[in-house]
């Protein structure tokens, strides 16, 4: 309404200067809205493109991808991880008990654009095949051999060994048969020495002596869940930084049919590793290989004193004691690679 003269009343003009300045407001608020929608949608639409690119296995950030791959040995498929350049040095890395090369996946996604990394699985372990017991001799000897020839189809000439647990005996006596290959050795958690044997391998030992009389206990130890489970916690106070999956998917492949058999011969074999220990020893003392040897302290399969074993037969040898357990790459896998690079670093000079 105005006055009597047609003008506008003040409260009238006042009220139509705020409205205006709400109806600016709300238009800049909407613009802004508009904006943040555009943004959202954009955001939305690149995450979409991302996780469609990993379900594909195209990892827009990985230069150097895990290939999974598969070559014939002896008759056999032999499942491998290889990763990194071709014309970079090589590592070949070997697992343990109840692993596969599967364990190394970490130190694949740590090292592979330096180095050119391959991990095989055993037979009877992992994806490679797993030929019938009474086909085939679980040996230690011909684990060897095998993993040999498999390193010589790959065209594998000179390249650093990483051992653990089982990758130990496995690796020792590819070095001892071929010690032109060998750059380097890398040792985690895994045994040389008999008094890198404690007290638990008492019962175990005991298999060796007499296989019939305790096959039944050391098949209800070495396979069951709680021992598959101590393998990777072992004493570490700290459980909360184990990935319970890390034993669960072990223990499953542990329960599959004929593994009980292929497992039970392997290990009533590991008593030639203990006969071999000597002769190992010995080839360290004489050839002073470059050796760097990684530990978990948690680890209840094997003694502390092990590492400084290796460093009575190898002076020079760089040894490490990590907060970690028997598979150390569980909790100190960043601790690990560095320790690697520094170390192959290194050798090449």
């Amino acid at each position: 309404m105005g006055d009597a003269n047609g003008a506008p009343h003040p409260d009238e003009s006042s009220l139509s200067r705020r409205c205006s300045g709400v109806f600016s407001a709300r238009s800049s608020w909407d613009r802004r809205l508009q904006v943040l929608r555009i943004v959202s949608m954009a955001s939305v639409m690149l995450a979409s493109f991302h996780l469609r690119a990993q379900a594909q296995g195209k990892e827009l950030d990985v230069e150097h991808p895990t290939f999974y791959r598969t070559i014939r040995v002896d008759g056999h498929s032999i499942f491998f991880r290889e990763a990194g350049p071709k014309d970079a040095p090589t590592i070949l890395l070997l697992h343990g008990l109840p692993s596969s090369s599967r364990m190394f996946e970490p130190l694949f996604a740590r090292l592979s654009d330096r180095y050119h990394l391959v991990a095989p699985d055993y037979p009877g372990f992992g994806h490679s095949d797993w030929p019938d017991p009474k086909q085939f001799a679980y040996t230690f000897d011909h684990y060897a051999d095998i993993m040999d020839r498999f390193a010589e189809a790959l065209g594998l000439s000179r390249y650093t060994l990483y051992m653990q647990d089982y990758g130990g005996p496995v690796g020792f006596r590819m070095a001892l048969a071929r010690p032109g290959r060998i750059e380097a050795l890398i040792v985690q958690d895994a045994v040389a020495h008999n008094e890198g044997l404690g007290a638990n391998w008492k019962s175990r030992r005991a298999f060796w002596a007499d296989r019939a009389g305790n096959e039944s206990a050391l098949r209800t130890n070495l396979l069951s869940l709680p021992t598959t489970r101590t393998r990777h916690v072992g004493n570490d106070p700290n459980v909360e930084r184990y990935d319970p999956d890390l034993w669960t998917d072990e223990f499953a492949f542990l329960s599959q049919p004929r593994q009980a058999d292929i497992q039970s011969d392997l290990f009533y074999d590991y008593r030639t590793n203990v006969d071999a220990y000597p002769k190992w020893q010995r080839w360290m003392r004489q050839e002073q290989p470059r050796l760097l040897v990684i530990w978990g302290k948690y680890d209840q399969s094997f003694e502390l004193s092990e590492p400084e074993a290796y460093r009575r037969d190898v002076p020079k040898a760089q040894v490490h004691v990590l907060d970690a357990g028997h598979f150390a790459l569980d909790t100190a896998a960043d601790e690990i690679a560095a320790l690697v690079r520094g170390f192959v670093v290194a050798t090449e000079r």
